[in-house]
């Protein structure tokens, strides 16, 4: 009886073990389910709680002659998420299978090193200190000091490079390239200015341009926040970028239900600027309107949380996107919402743009934010995103990043790294081309 007794409380400890791990399993997967109040890890974005909205009544949503809400999901089921991994001598373009333009991935061009920029950019990002003092003084501060030690939890395979290299520029459009993704929307700062670790890039696109032409890549320009931006400097941004770069055969078009093939803008944190100056820009009955002009486009609104929906008919964008490859980071980021946010947006004639993420591990430069993680686990995570766009039948789908290495949301390729201090992740059991892990 007594080893009856020890073997079922032996049986019964194993069983709480595994039904303790499978839950933590589910969280990393899945926890947007989970209930945590406010959307959870809003307060990573503090600025969300000191703005008073301001809805007026009079928001112009007559759009439907100018917006494109017939979905492309049959073009989209068919993009193979994977990269293959690419070879050094030039891809045979007529081998891969054809591109698709209805993907967009987002791109950065911020980093440097000694070689190309006189010293490191970006790889030295600094240790960021959290709001609260309580909690900042738990971690560490100071920068990371490459090429060993870099603001990454990942080890990029072409090293600590410079956007400025047009060997890396070739390879990264090689890489796109071999995944099928069309387009790639690149983070851009107006000339002169930059951000608060980084150089001001705007000189790159060129560059960037030419490659992506290459390889028959589109690109598109994903305009982040500045010190200064409102309507009056958008529209400035808006102009330069279309007088200046609008006939390169790279620059890409959507093409609208009326024929009409227009820019399309993404606007991070679009939300900082209030919906009334927005509309002056974005309305047909705005004091600076931008529509019917040759300067028209189509302008792409950060969503984070649900209320941001009347900020955005209010304020006259075309569409939304999520960007935040975090399922349960915020509202818009987590995957449950995805469907109400496609009927939302086909009520009021918008494009619905999911994001999806291999991954999101930031605690490199956020030592404190281990609760946003979301691990990888060989690609599932991944193709979960992407099954849960693909159901939300959106007209276009956004990969959020290709190197956006600071958040581990890259999908870049990586190689194993170990120094005496850090053991950096990679994407083993898979290759460097394969960004399952």
């Amino acid at each position: 009886m007594a080893k009856f007794r020890r073997r079922t409380c032996i049986i019964l400890a194993l069983f709480i073990l595994f039904i303790f791990s499978l839950m933590m399993g589910l969280k990393m997967l899945r926890p947007n389910t989970a209930t945590f109040g406010a959307p959870f890890g809003l307060d990573l974005l503090p600025e969300l709680h000191q703005r008073t909205i301001h809805l007026g009544k009079n928001s112009d949503f007559q759009k439907s002659d100018r917006i494109n809400s017939e979905t492309n999901t049959k073009n989209l089921k068919s993009v193979e998420i994977t990269m293959k991994p690419s070879k050094a001598s030039e891809l045979n373009l007529e081998e891969l299978p054809p591109l698709n333009y209805y993907l967009h991935i987002f791109y950065y061009s911020w980093y440097g090193n000694p070689q190309f920029d006189g010293k490191y950019i970006h790889w030295n990002h600094p240790v960021l200190e959290h709001w609260d003092p309580r909690i900042a003084k738990n971690y560490p501060q100071g920068r990371h000091n490459p090429p060993d030690d870099i603001g990454s939890s990942f080890y990029p395979e072409l090293g600590i490079y410079s956007s400025r290299d047009p060997s890396v520029i070739e390879t990264h459009m090689r890489q796109i390239r071999s995944a099928s993704i069309g387009v790639l929307a690149l983070s851009w700062y107006p000339p002169n200015v930059n951000d608060e670790n980084g150089e001001p890039t705007d000189d790159l696109v060129p560059t960037i341009l030419d490659k992506a032409h290459k390889y028959n890549l589109k690109v598109t320009f994903h305009i982040e926040p500045y010190s200064d931006r409102d309507d009056q400097n958008v529209y400035k941004n808006v102009k330069y970028i279309i007088d200046k770069y609008g006939n390169h055969p790279a620059f890409y078009r959507y093409k609208t239900r009326t024929g009409n093939a227009l820019p399309m803008f993404y606007i991070y944190d679009s939300y900082i600027t209030k919906p009334e100056k927005w509309a002056n820009l974005l309305t047909t009955s705005g004091s600076q309107s931008i529509r019917n002009s040759p300067y028209d486009g189509l302008f792409i609104a950060l969503l984070v949380e649900e209320k941001h929906k009347h900020d955005i008919l209010q304020s006259g964008f075309d569409g939304i996107y999520t960007y935040f490859a975090t399922n349960g980071f915020t509202y818009g980021s987590s995957h449950q919402n995805w469907a109400n946010l496609k009927l939302f947006c086909d009520k009021y004639n918008l494009i619905f743009i999911p994001s999806v993420g291999p991954g999101y591990i930031d605690t490199s430069i956020r030592p404190w934010n281990t609760q946003n993680t979301r691990n990888r686990i060989n690609g599932k995570y991944y193709e979960i995103a992407l099954n849960a766009a693909l159901q939300a039948r959106p007209s276009l789908i956004s990969i959020t990043s290709f190197n956006e290495w600071h958040e581990g949301t890259q999908i870049e390729k990586a190689v194993p790294k170990r120094t005496s201090n850090t053991v950096y992740l990679d994407y083993r059991p898979h290759k460097p081309g394969q960004r399952r892990r």
